[in-house]
């Protein structure tokens, strides 16, 4: 009992609904899939890597790939009876007839059309890997392209991290001290090392997981040096922003800014996303990883974030109201 309340798990069947081997039902976005109950844990919420308390079930779907494994609650899971049977195949006639009358976007590499959906492809565009069910989809019938509101959960002390950051420099006056330590390059590199240390042992090892992390750190990167300069900086903080381009002018944005102006990329990222060309499944996996990486960020805010700003002296605000 010690290492059950220890782990934040409690690995008892009592009040459980279903058990490890159970034929079941589960949602996935929209839709009911068969589905095999792999792991059943009753969980309290006090382990961070499994923070929302009540009964989970680690399923595997029939016919998919392992990669779609994944930890659900109670509330996605239904009992394989005649009666839910009924269910998933009015779900999945409702799926094929609206998706009649939607636009539908296909990965980059091909071009965008407006088609009818076979059965399977309404399969493949409504598997989703997340608890949350938070990409909506809406189509405007002149446009070939899509628009997907993707919402990435923010921790709310991060989110009063946010607010007080926007107080600090817009209020107070007050800036960053830059160049951060650790910076953005480098909270992501820890990201990946912790990640790697102590991945949740109650999830089967994924063989492309670390790639598909790296090609995310990657793109976070990319994204923050494009991003910074144009769309999250407050105005006060724009000279500030131009002295360390000219102090140092062989490294990149993520190589001096640290986790106070990355938080605010995550807030942007759901519209810049959404004007990707990403196919839906690849936009909730990013989703997903984004999502812990939050979690990290949260778990290690202490470190991450910066207690005190800087006063900015007389002639840096002459100059920041100039420009």
């Amino acid at each position: 009992m010690a290492d059950k309340a220890a782990s934040g798990v409690d690995r008892s069947s009592t009040s459980l609904l279903f058990r490890a081997n159970e034929r079941i039902l589960c949602f996935h976005g929209p839709l009911l899939y068969e589905a095999k109950v792999v792991k059943a844990e009753m969980w309290d919420g006090t382990d961070p890597d499994a923070p929302e308390p009540g009964p989970h079930y680690f399923v595997h779907y029939k016919g998919w790939k392992q990669t779609w494994d994944e930890w659900v609650d109670e509330s996605r899971a239904l009992k394989f009876n005649e009666e839910n049977l009924a269910k998933q195949k009015a779900l999945r006639l409702a799926a094929l007839q609206a998706s009649k009358k939607r636009t539908i976007v296909v990965p980059a590499k091909h071009s965008a059309r407006v088609d009818s959906e076979s059965e399977s492809q309404v399969q493949q565009r409504s598997r989703k890997r997340v608890r949350e069910q938070s990409v909506e989809k809406t189509v405007d019938e002149h446009d070939v392209g899509r628009s997907i509101e993707v919402k990435i959960p923010i921790p709310n002390a991060l989110k009063a991290q946010l607010v007080d950051d926007w107080e600090r420099v817009t209020k107070d006056r007050l800036l960053v001290p830059v160049p951060r330590s650790p910076t953005v390059a480098q909270m992501l590199e820890q990201y990946q090392e912790h990640r790697r240390a102590s991945k949740d042992k109650r999830r089967p090892a994924r063989r492309d997981d670390d790639e598909i992390v790296d090609e995310i750190i990657d793109g976070l990167k990319v994204y923050f040096d494009k991003a910074l300069g144009n769309i999250l900086l407050y105005r006060f903080e724009r000279y500030q922003y131009k002295q360390m381009l000219e102090q140092f002018p062989e490294r990149n944005p993520a190589e001096i800014y640290g986790c106070e102006h990355l938080l605010r990329l995550f807030v942007q990222l759901p519209n810049l996303i959404t004007h990707t060309n990403m196919d839906d499944d690849a936009v909730l996996l990013l989703k997903d990883h984004l999502g812990d990486i939050l979690k990290y960020m949260h778990k290690f805010s202490k470190a991450l974030f910066a207690s005190e700003y800087e006063n900015a002296s007389p002639a840096y605000v002459a100059v920041a109201k100039a420009t």
